[in-house]
């Protein structure tokens, strides 16, 4: 029976237990603590598939007396809006108050880490798949501290697959091909893969011996995510699809299929 867990995603007035930082309601910065970077999984979108995806998210910083803690979280909403009281959705780290792991680089300087866990079996839906804004703040052990609410946005996307098959094998030179596939994405409501309608896929060729593919021909997707179209067998080869991506479902490529052309 899939769970879901209605407090994961908090959304309109709901706050977010964290850093206790008095009266954190809008970017703020108290004493001579700095913000150096803040990196969200390494640099890449957040791909999460239909099983459980671990992420961590990690911010440096510098002050004086050193830093003692840092918290994060993802929101989405308009600019200028409240994160804690009036933002379209907020995901905490972990929905704990577990302290992040700070490590001193110097006397001043620490990358601060908290892991997010995404879980399509228990909160994770459809919905949440896009852009998403992350606040980060960071406290130093004199009491100075920083919060901003939109330090940078990374993007969280429904995993992607896409097949191909080229047919008939091998085939006479001049000979029509019919190239099909099918692109389908994670479906976190019914923790399965669906096809993705109405998308341009490339239909792609790569001569034997060579390295670089070219496009042929752009074709749609069907309701189910199918896709089909001929081509003119020329030469020995490799066919393939290729998907650019959306905001909420990542570039893929299929695996190219030789084609023996005799």
């Amino acid at each position: 029976m899939r769970k879901r867990a209605a407090l994961a995603v908090l959304t309109a007035v709901a706050g977010m237990a964290g850093l206790a930082i008095p009266g954190a309601h809008a970017d703020d910065n108290v004493g001579d603590i700095q913000v150096d970077a803040v990196v969200v999984n390494g640099g890449k979108n957040i791909v999460v598939d239909t099983t459980d995806k671990t992420i961590t998210v990690s911010v440096t910083a510098t002050d004086p007396s050193g830093i003692w803690d840092a918290d994060f979280n993802l929101w989405r909403g308009p600019d200028g809006t409240d994160p804690y009281y009036s933002a379209d959705g907020l995901i905490d780290p972990n929905e704990t108050t577990t302290p992040a792991d700070c490590v001193a680089t110097s006397s001043t300087t620490s990358t601060c880490s908290k892991t997010f866990t995404f879980e399509p079996d228990w909160w994770l839906t459809n919905a949440d798949a896009g852009t998403w804004k992350v606040e980060a703040q960071v406290s130093a052990y004199d009491g100075s501290y920083t919060d901003r609410w939109a330090y940078t946005t990374t993007r969280l996307q429904r995993h992607s697959k896409l097949t191909v098959n080229a047919s008939p094998e091998p085939i006479a030179k001049g000979k029509t091909l019919t190239i099909t596939g099918k692109l389908t994405r994670a479906n976190w409501d019914t923790l399965d893969y669906r096809g993705y309608t109405d998308q341009p896929v490339k239909l792609q060729f790569r001569k034997a011996g060579t390295t670089t593919y070219t496009t042929v021909k752009t074709v749609y997707t069907s309701s189910t995510g199918t896709l089909t179209t001929t081509a003119p067998a020329s030469e020995d080869g490799y066919w393939r699809w290729n998907f650019a991506g959306t905001s909420t479902t990542p570039a893929v490529s299929a695996t190219g299929d030789f084609v023996d052309v005799q």
